[in-house]
Parts: C-alpha cells; structure tokens; sequence
C-alpha cells in the first residue's frame, strides 16, 4: 500500500526509549572489561553539552527532501575514521576546502544547489568482521577505532577504555568549532574560490579548477554590479555545512540522545545524520531500534545482497510516516553489480510510493588488495559505480541523489588510477591511511567534474520531464505554476546558489566481501 501523503506525526514511539535498544541484539559492540567504568562514562557524557542542535538536524532533513525531489544534490564526504594521532586543524582545514572546491564544481557545473554533509567530527568507530586477529601467534582483540581502542598491536593498546570515548567527543567538540568558523567567518567566502586550490593540485585539474573558479569571480563581478553582494546575499560569505557518522557505538549514541525543547522530540546530538552500516542493519537488532526512535535525518547503506522485502521492512521500520529527507539510501553495490542489484531496489521502493533519498557510495564495494599487499581503490571503477548508479535512475525515472566518498585533503597514494595515474608500484609513497583508502585532493576534484557532468544531464531530465508536465497549462500570474518556477518546483530553481540558503547550520555555539570496515595496520597494510 502506498505511504504517500501520510501525515507527518512525528518519529518516536511510546515503546521507543532511548537506552530501549539494550532489550535487542547488538552487534558489533565492544567488550568493555570494567562495566561500572563505561556506565560511569556514559553518566558523564549524557551530562555534557549537545554537539549538533536540533534546529540543524531539521534544516538539513529539509534539504535532503529537496534532493529527494531532483531539486538539490547531496555530497557527502570525508575520512574513513578519525583518529587521536592525526587531530590537527590543518587537516580539517584541507578537508573542508575539497568538499568546498567539489560543490562549486558540481554547483556551477550542473546549477544545482549542493548539501554539504562531512564524514567529520565523530566517525571514529569502526565495525570489524572478526573480534580479534593474530600475528606470529598472538590473539587480541582487533582494532575498533580510536572511540574504542589503538592500533598498536599490544595487550594494553588492544584492550577496550571507555575513556576514550570522552576524547572523542573532546575531538568532536573541537572539530564542530573549527568547522563553524570555516563556514560562517569568511573562509568559504565564494570570492575565495581562487584561493581554495591546493598547491599539490596542479596539471589537468588545477587547470580545469582554476578556469572554473574565474567563471565564477565573472559572475560575481556581474552580480556586485547589479547590487547582489555579499552584504545583501550572505549565502555568498557562508555556507551551511553538516556532520555525519555511522551510529555504531551505541552507548556513546545513547549518551548523546537529547529531548529537543521546542518540538518535544528526541534527538540524537553526537552529529546531523546517522547511519546504520550493512552489518548492523538487522530489522530485530539494537541499531535499527535506536535509529527508529530519533528524529534525525537518517541513512542506511544497502550492500549487494540486500534486497527488496527486506529493503522495504528496514524502510517501513525506520520512516515509518514516510517523511520525505528523513531517510537516505546509500548504495554500495561494486562496479560490477550496481546495475543488477541496485534496479530493482528502486524499483520496488518507487512501486510502494516509499520516500528516500537515493546516495552512491562508489568506494567500499571496489576495495581490492595489490600484489604487494596494500588495500586500495582503482579511480576508474569508482567512477564505473557512479555511472552505473545514474543509469539506474535514468531508466527507472528516478533521482540520483548524493554521492558519499572517502577522501582527504592531504596529498596521499592509497587509490590508484586518475589523472595522476597512481600506480600499483606508487602506493607506498604516501599511504598514510589508518583504515580504508581515501581519494586525495586532485581525484577527489577530478570525481567532482564527471559528477558534474552526469548531474547536468540529470538536471536537464529533469527539467524536460517537468515542462512536459506543465505544457498546455492556461495558468494566471502567481499561481501554483509560477510558484513553482520561482520556488523549489521548476527549472527556474536552477540558479548559481553555490552556498545554498541563507539559514546556516553551524550556529556559533559552544560486494560482500569488500565490507565498510576492513581496517589496516599500522603500516597501512591489508590484514587477514
């Protein structure tokens, strides 16, 4: 039965609590040898300030109902997981200025507005598919992300401390801060284009960049002469920008649930959207019952053996009132199945008139191993995947919505292909990654221009499947037609709007086997 023009009534349940998932199966937990430590960090934590406020998370579920619709595009982007060692305001900086270069690409590029959501601020824990390893006969506990345990390959490193769980919202904290202050004093000023570029991002791209950032200073130029500056449109000052994370580390997720004061409803505080990974994502299980009750634009990644009645089941359990923006499916299929498997998901999802936004995340289904022993991404099939995700939503009628990579700003080697041409051989030179491999600056600018021109001609689909709707309409100034060309339903939303609207979202406040989370030793080598 169709669930569209349910009433919106609002999330949570009256059996929904918000330590209700401890009655469920939980997977993927740490086993925290002090009980009574971990309930007193807990205690602690649930009495710290929220990071993310619940005004944001609904302005941004009003974004992803407009990339729902084909109206916006979602770029969602960061690093694997975060960690202790390499918490340094440069890195952060260098993130923040990719995913702002690749929105003006794929903004200027495709006149779409961009949704600007980062893998930053809390993505520190990591699922593993086995709960210890072995090396030269020892056994310990694996390695489950800085929130949980080190790296280091040692008795005291591997054992679970909830402590750090403090430090990493410490590190959140100090993230979200740093991150306010990029979007809203002046850094992501869009006269600043020119100066975004990395001086390591040169040849092709930094060609193709730098054209594409004087385009814009043109028409800025135009703009200012017409009397639209940055005083009288800040959305050219500042931009609105998001957090995100996997809601893996329940406990901490819990800590962090707050009742929001205007509406009543519960919120999960630790970021503006979370989402349930592939091995987490049972219908029965602890991680869909907290994600259910919390009123945040939520996400799921779909893997290639999902398939449709269960797709529908975890839709039905999770959006229950069919809200649109409040749930995101990120697909990640592999280069070579993302046709066959990810069709009849959105088939079967259009058919059940259920509403979701529809994200490709090209990089964990294409993890492949080298002869010499590193984890790593070919450029190519990542960008074979896209490709494929936009040909499914061209042949079913449907939008292709968002794309969500790993990347950096840092100048690394650890996926191979691109303009750089990085080889198999040139991996060690730069591999710096404590987990899954990222793109670097240069292919993360490079995936922006092929995504900008798929996007313009989704956009262009778009428009001339709603002006097929629309012709032969005898309509009068001002009603629902003109509406909708000068609002948020025709082409005639279509405009260079770079930053996206003038309400801001950090307020100055104080294939199966290629899995989400294989992680790397510390050489950054495949392990077992």
């Amino acid at each position: 039965m169709s669930k569209e023009g349910m009433e919106d009534t609002g999330m949570a349940t009256p059996q929904w609590r918000p330590d209700s998932w401890r009655e469920f199966p939980a997977r993927q937990q740490p086993d925290y040898p002090d009980g009574d430590a971990c309930a007193a960090v807990e205690s602690r934590l649930g009495r710290y300030p929220p990071l993310v406020f619940a005004g944001e998370a609904r302005r941004l579920q009003e974004q992803l109902a407009e990339a729902a619709q084909g109206r916006a595009f979602v770029l969602q982007g960061g690093d694997c997981a975060e960690s202790f060692v390499e918490f340094h305001a440069d890195h952060i900086r260098d993130t923040f200025r990719v995913l702002l270069q690749m929105a003006a690409v794929l903004t200027f590029g495709a006149a779409c507005p961009v949704v600007k959501l980062g893998r930053l601020a809390g993505q520190f824990a990591k699922p593993r598919s086995q709960s210890s390893e072995s090396r030269d006969g020892v056994e310990l506990p694996s390695y489950r992300g800085d929130i949980v345990n080190d790296i280091e390959f040692s008795a005291a490193g591997r054992s679970a401390d909830p402590r750090r769980m403090l430090r990493a919202y410490s590190q959140s904290a100090s993230t979200l801060n740093l991150l306010r202050a990029f979007a809203q004093g002046g850094y992501a000023d869009l006269h600043r284009v020119q100066g975004w570029n990395m001086d390591f991002v040169s040849g092709a791209q930094g060609e193709r960049y730098r054209e594409t950032a004087d385009r814009i200073a043109e028409a800025l130029a135009f703009m200012e002469a017409c009397g639209v500056t940055a005083d009288t449109a800040p959305a050219l000052r500042q931009t609105e920008f998001y957090t995100s994370h996997e809601a893996l580390l329940l406990g901490y997720e819990q800590a962090l649930t707050r009742v929001d004061s205007l509406s009543g409803d519960w919120y999960g505080t630790s970021a503006h959207l979370l989402w349930l990974g592939a091995r987490t994502a049972q219908p029965d299980g602890a991680h869909v019952e907290y994600l259910r009750g919390i009123s945040n634009p939520i996400a799921l990644k779909a893997g290639p053996q999902l398939r449709a009645p269960e797709l529908l089941r975890l839709i039905d359990t999770l959006n229950p009132r069919n809200q649109p923006g409040r749930l995101t499916v990120i697909s990640r299929m592999g280069a070579d199945a993302v046709r066959e498997r990810l069709a009849p998901l959105v088939r079967a999802v259009a058919a059940e008139g259920r509403i979701v936004l529809w994200s490709c995340d090209p990089m964990h289904g294409n993890t492949v191993s080298t002869s010499n022993g590193f984890k790593t991404r070919v450029f190519e099939r990542i960008l074979e995947e896209v490709r494929g995700f936009f040909e499914v939503h061209q042949a079913e009628g449907t939008y292709a919505g968002g794309v969500h990579v790993e990347m950096t700003g840092q100048n690394v080697t650890e996926c191979m292909g691109g303009m750089q041409a990085i080889s198999e051989q040139g991996l060690g030179s730069r591999y710096q990654t404590r987990c899954d491999p990222r793109l670097n600056a240069s292919q993360s600018l490079e995936l922006a221009f092929l995504l900008s021109e798929m996007l313009h001609a989704e956009r262009m689909r778009v428009a001339s499947a709603w002006q097929a709707e629309h012709s032969g309409r005898e309509v009068a100034f001002g009603d629902d037609l003109a509406a909708d060309t000068h609002g948020k339903g025709g082409p005639g939303n279509d405009g260079p709007e770079i930053n996206g609207p003038d309400n801001h979202s950090l307020e100055s406040h104080s294939p199966e086997n290629n899995s989400d989370t294989e992680i790397n030793d510390e050489r950054g080598q495949a392990t077992a």
